[in-house]
């Protein structure tokens, strides 16, 4: 059946179910939904009874939407609200979501938009058409999530066409001749760490998930493998979290080609696209030509479809995806793929953590149907156990508790997303209960910016966190012990101030960024601490610091610089937002179905062969490590 006849198959059946005196004014495929729009949207939301027989009949994710000749204008629905809405309310950002007819209303006071009754709302979803969502305000606002809002909503007739294009492709005619099969081949990121890629292919289907860089090298995935041509035959891009290892190169497949549908968290989407131009603007300042330009992020964001966790979605004719928490990061997923209607079903765990922490619940090990898992081993290895959170915090105080007793100044290299927000955290609640003396912590980088994307999503936060931020005087990221920086001037009078302080700086691997600027002027220093508490990948200059080296030459905007290193070097495990060798197994061990086959990647050689073969003679679970290039059949 080809799509023209398949779509009027379903057009045909809407309008079965439907009542005759709701009027329909179309129905189309945009992204992975099915859109109904109508001038009787309030008839739809009335009935209850209508929207399950639909979604009894036909099986895919459909929306309602009230037809776009009864939304205003965007502008002047804006200009609207703010007039009907009480001071009090304090309003600070409007978002326009053309995709749903939603416009979120961000206010310090929500609940005076809604009005005594919800009289208010209602009348402004009557005078304006849209469905007016009132939420409360985040505590520090985005510039990043502002920036993408504000261009999709401009942009919003050329992401009509695209999720339109992107629908039809997905509910495409399939020849549906030979057996079915589903197998990977892995790009990048197995039997190492960094440049994470892999093709999951279907009989039908090519499903990229992730699009690293190698952080310690020019390495990218394997992109010029046949499988991978052309490239405009890739069905979709699955992104698990926005650290660069798994995202860094994906504006790369827009610059050379690539048109299809990108699927994320919404919190992955902004902290993707704040990465990525940060990334631009550093190799800029080194003096380094950079793999893609702001045009080809711009181009990512606007095929860019946002899943929340546990929400089931078509992206190709066979394949439907669901991500659940993975415990990372904000917005990390695990990916599981229902190849097929039940063929079979795998799960890309990418990053996880199952344990949980100062931000996140712990990774989700419970799912409907799974056959295959491919899972990460950056800390597989027999030895790698971990300290817990509360042994990781307590090493950290006493070493700023020692560097604070002799002046010294501390520097943290950290990743922007994540660890950054932890040690935060932990320093924000040393100082407040006095077991450290108060002293400005310094952030500079994304940080400051990424922590305020965490503020905008609570509800990816745990339970306890998401009630601490939006409570003005507990709010542990507005604690005046933080201090942004912002301006290179900034950055050179904390350099060469006497007074003790913190300084919290991306990259987290000392590949660049501005903590190579704080580590040059005080490397040479015995006062001065550098403290390690994320992953260091090999050859990277990290990597080399803490094995030892107490020489080394560092690149400044294209010139060596010969350093000797006398501050003191220390490594505080228990931060990371990996799983140890002890959380690994017990992930597997407490899996549920428990996977009757294991692909074991992202980590150092000897660790994925170790990892793979201890599952093995643990759980009996057929299991492989293989190396970058290999294809492995998984049915």
């Amino acid at each position: 059946m080809n799509t023209d006849r398949l779509f009027e198959n379903l057009r045909t059946e809407i309008r079965r179910i439907v009542p005759s005196e709701i009027d329909i004014t179309s129905i189309e495929f945009e992204g992975p939904m099915i859109v109904i729009y109508s001038k009787d949207f309030e008839k739809f939301s009335e009935n209850t009874n209508i929207t399950k027989m639909l979604a009894t009949n036909l099986r895919k994710r459909f929306d309602i939407r009230p037809d776009p000749t009864l939304l205003a204008n965007s502008d002047d629905v804006e200009a609207k609200i703010r007039e009907m809405s009480p001071e009090e309310a304090e309003i600070t950002g409007l978002f326009f979501d053309y995709d749903t007819g939603v416009v979120t209303v961000e206010a310090k006071n929500p609940g005076a938009i809604i009005g005594k009754g919800g009289q208010l709302l209602n009348g402004m979803k009557k005078d304006t058409g849209w469905n007016v969502k009132p939420v409360r305000s985040p505590p520090i606002p985005s510039k990043t999530i502002n920036d993408v809002r504000g261009y999709l909503r401009y942009s919003r007739d050329e992401r009509s066409a695209i999720l339109t294009r992107v629908g039809r492709r997905i509910s495409r005619a399939t020849l549906d001749i030979g057996d079915q099969y589903v197998r990977i081949t892995s790009l990048g990121g197995f039997r190492q760490v960094g440049r994470s890629c892999s093709l999951l292919m279907t009989r039908e289907s090519k499903i990229l998930i992730d699009c690293g860089l190698d952080p310690s090298s020019d390495a990218t995935p394997y992109f010029n493998v046949p499988e991978m041509k052309p490239i405009t035959d890739i069905d979709a891009v699955v992104i698990t979290h926005a650290h660069m290892d798994h995202c860094g190169l994906l504006p790369v497949l827009f610059k050379y080609g690539y048109d299809g549908p990108v699927y994320c968290t919404p919190p992955t989407r902004d902290i993707m696209t704040l990465q990525q131009l940060d990334a631009i603007k550093l190799m800029y300042g080194e003096a380094k030509k950079a793999a893609y330009d702001a045009s080809d992020v711009r181009n990512e964001v606007l095929h860019i479809i946002p899943i929340a966790y546990e929400k089931t979605t078509d992206i190709s004719p066979d394949v439907r995806l669901t991500f659940y928490n993975a415990g990372h990061i904000l917005g990390s997923a695990i990916a599981h793929f229902n190849i097929g209607n039940g063929f079979h079903n795998v799960a890309f765990s990418g990053d996880t953590k199952y344990e949980k922490s100062w931000l996140f619940n712990q990774a989700a090990n419970k799912f409907i149907r799974l056959e295959s898992l491919v899972i990460e081993s950056t800390y597989g290895g027999h030895n790698d156990m971990q300290p817990s959170r509360s042994d990781a915090s307590m090493q950290l105080c006493e070493l700023l508790q020692r560097a604070a007793e002799t002046g010294g100044k501390v520097l943290i290299p950290v990743f922007g997303v994540g660890r950054s927000q932890e040690v935060m955290l932990v320093i924000e609640e040393m100082m407040r209960t006095g077991r450290l003396p108060q002293m400005p912590v310094y952030l500079d980088g994304m940080i400051w910016e990424a922590t305020a994307i965490h503020t905008a999503y609570p509800e990816y936060l745990n339970s306890q966190l998401k009630t601490q931020i939006f409570q003005q005087n507990e709010n542990p990221f507005l604690s005046p012990i933080f201090k942004r920086v912002e301006t290179a001037d900034m950055r050179e009078e904390i350099c060469h101030s006497p007074d003790p302080c913190i300084v919290l700086a991306t990259s987290g691997m000392m590949t660049g960024g501005p903590v190579m600027e704080y580590f040059r002027e005080w490397a040479d220093d015995p006062k001065s601490w550098l403290l390690f508490v994320g992953y260091q990948s090999e050859n990277s200059i990290g990597r080399i610091i803490q094995r030892g080296r107490k020489d080394i030459t560092v690149n400044s905007k294209g010139k060596s610089i010969f350093l000797n290193i006398k501050m003191n070097v220390e490594t505080i495990d228990g931060f990371s937002g990996h799983s140890d060798r002890k959380q690994l197994m017990n992930y597997i061990g407490k899996l549920d179905p428990r996977p009757s086959k294991i692909i074991v990647g992202h980590g150092e050689d000897r660790k994925c062969v170790d990892f793979a073969s201890s599952i093995y003679q643990k759980y009996r679970i057929e299991t492989k490590a293989p190396q970058n290039l290999e294809t492995v059949r998984l049915r």
